[in-house]
């Protein structure tokens, strides 16, 4: 062999072993997680921890193995949700996280390659999100919060709670998803029919000054017990929707019971620690390969029934040993 074409295949072979060497010194990508919420970052907080602990059981942790882009709508509406998704998918995230059936559409209205997980929508399929809930089709899935359904319990537990009341106050979110709470209505009007119960939609803006006015309304309107649609902006002002509750002396009943542990009457709903966990476990799999159209959105398996006596005895309102029986949980 000549010199020349011996140097020449030393060269090739110390260039191939430097390629193969730097691929092999090459960072491995970091995958990316889109988390797009409608509410705040402080009102979001517990679920957001629930979330994150899961994706650690799974093995990934937060800034070492995966990085999670949060994006909060601070409430202002489908507009800041769709700017947010716009965001997310400048940063290429490989899956995005919707909090809400309005943040999981606004990722979806931004696009139909990135995987959708959402974390709870009441009817996925009511709303759009999904084709349905065996088969959903399209870049999304996630978890079925039966929202519309337990609106229904829950006004039925008001009724059994407070046997003499005649009108019950709604509050209800004008800068929610309107498909979403559209549908929880229409759950509602006839269930309060059947009950002989008049439901007073009372709109609102989830803030200081629009929930004080909400509850002026639901007084003014002689409600004898209030409820809220769900949405995450109430869940995000629960302490202070708790407040005027008592303030005002009105029973009330909320989706989850973070409400009751931070004070409220009672919650009659879905363990939303669950849902944010097992939508870890979704997202778990997606980045592992599995696609969205693959996986079944799944229902809420677990109800909780949590009772405050202390919230009760503020207001004046004797609850009767039937009654507190039927309770997961009795807090004293």
């Amino acid at each position: 062999m000549k010199k020349a074409a011996v140097t020449s295949v030393l060269i090739a072979v110390v260039l191939l072993a430097v390629a193969v060497i730097a691929e092999a010194q090459q960072p491995a990508k970091i995958p990316r997680i889109g988390f797009l919420d409608s509410s705040t970052a402080s009102g979001s907080a517990v679920l957001v921890d629930a979330f994150r602990q899961e994706l650690s059981k799974l093995g990934w942790i937060e800034g070492k193995n995966i990085t999670i882009e949060y994006r909060f709508a601070e409430g202002k509406g489908a507009d800041r949700l769709q700017e947010h998704a716009a965001d997310l998918l400048r940063l290429k995230v490989d899956v995005i996280v919707g909090t809400s059936p309005g943040s999981a559409l606004a990722a979806k209205k931004a696009t139909t390659t990135i995987p959708i997980v959402v974390t709870s929508a009441g009817d996925p399929v009511g709303v759009g999100l999904v084709a349905s809930l065996a088969r959903p089709g399209g870049n999304v899935t996630g978890l079925a919060s039966l929202s519309p359904e337990l609106n229904t319990k829950r006004l039925e537990i008001l009724k059994d709670a407070v046997p003499n009341i005649t009108r019950v106050g709604l509050l209800w979110y004008s800068g929610g998803a309107s498909i979403a709470q559209d549908l929880q209505l229409k759950e509602l009007r006839p269930a309060a029919a059947a009950l002989k119960l008049k439901l007073e939609e009372i709109e609102t803006q989830p803030d200081f000054k629009g929930l004080e006015s909400a509850f002026q309304t639901a007084k003014q309107k002689q409600v004898g017990a209030i409820m809220t649609t769900t949405a995450p902006r109430f869940f995000a002002e629960r302490k202070r929707i708790i407040e005027l509750a008592g303030k005002y002396r009105l029973p009330a009943i909320y989706p989850q019971d973070d409400f009751v542990e931070a004070g409220g009457l009672m919650s009659y709903g879905v363990d939303y620690d669950d849902l944010y966990r097992r939508t870890a476990v979704y997202v778990d799999k997606i980045l592992k390969g599995a696609k969205p159209a693959d996986l079944p959105v799944q229902q809420a398996t677990k109800f909780e029934f949590v009772i405050n006596l202390k919230a009760a005895k503020q207001i004046g309102l004797t609850l009767s040993p039937e009654f507190l029986s039927r309770a997961n949980q009795v807090i004293k």
